[in-house]
């Protein structure tokens, strides 16, 4: 199952290439910021994004984006294998 998942923008790691490490329920993972670009700006540190295959897909507001981990930690193990397989990624 694929999952979008909200993670906050810890902050900018290559302005160039839109790349910004993000956390996810204590993961952190550099992902893709350009597809946010026009939208209210851009992401800037300490927004919440929802994280789709290593894209940052859309910004929502923080109580959303708890409102949301907390359904998909109810999920139980489609949530566990999708934070396994974000641990495992990495964007360069």
């Amino acid at each position: 199952m694929c999952l979008a998942i909200p993670g906050q923008l810890v902050d900018v790691v290559d302005e160039e290439r839109r790349l910004a490490r993000v956390d996810v329920a204590g993961v952190r993972r550099t992902v893709n910021v350009g597809l946010l670009d026009g939208e209210d700006g851009s992401a800037t540190p300490g927004d919440w994004v929802l994280i789709h295959v290593g894209f940052a897909m859309s910004k929502i507001d923080e109580e959303e984006a708890h409102a949301t981990l907390k359904l998909l930690e109810g999920m139980g193990e489609d949530y566990e294998q999708e934070l396994e397989e974000l641990k495992g990624s990495v964007i360069e």
